[in-house]
């Protein structure tokens, strides 16, 4: 079946010399059709408006996934300084999440006042979403899972966990919740 799939994909896409390639494990994920790009992705923002990660081409991107009653929370003041300091090369989008002990229970609205108010904050904000289990948001499935992004499998362990793209959006690494935001370990990778 999946060779009869990968050979009518070849023939619709006028690639039948170069079939075998697909069937070969070790061509990278990111020359196959499964593989998309963070520039794929369009995600709503807490404001109802829209993020569409291909206006980032050129930039870093660092995805957060935030919560507002977290022991981390106050990493908002980090992100707000790092995208400050490096806004001309880095966009920070946070994610806010309630997968861990309930820690996001507000409206999107009530997320935005709260970010605004406590944190200053001025980066993009996506709306709430999952980045885990079985309705893990899209951009989350992508970012978790080598066979999509191909680079690596990551869990989310918390909140404030980071991924880190490249100017041409590819992944970079992940940093998990202890990793602040101005911390030598990630702005060296800036």
């Amino acid at each position: 079946m999946i060779k009869l799939l990968s050979i009518s994909f070849a023939l619709l896409f006028g690639t039948a010399k170069t079939n075998n390639a697909f069937m070969n494990k070790d061509v990278s994920p990111s020359a196959t059709s499964s593989s998309k790009s963070i520039y794929n992705f369009k995600v709503e923002a807490l404001d109802g408006t829209t993020i569409d990660f291909a206006k980032f081409k050129g930039k870093k991107i660092l995805i957060v996934n935030t919560a507002s009653a977290c022991g981390f929370t106050p990493q908002y003041e980090g992100l707000e300084a790092l995208y400050k300091k490096y806004q001309d090369k880095l966009v920070i989008v946070g994610f806010p999440a309630n997968n861990f002990g309930g820690q996001e229970p507000g409206t999107n609205g009530e997320i935005k006042e709260f970010c605004k108010k406590n944190y200053g904050v001025t980066f993009p904000m996506a709306a709430k979403i999952s980045v885990k289990g079985d309705d893990i948001a899209p951009i989350y499935k992508w970012l978790c899972s080598k066979s999509e992004n191909g680079v690596l499998d990551a869990t989310i362990s918390w909140n404030f966990n980071k991924f880190l793209l490249d100017e041409n959006g590819h992944l970079v690494t992940k940093f998990d919740s202890k990793i602040t935001p101005m911390s030598d370990e990630l702005t060296s990778k800036l």
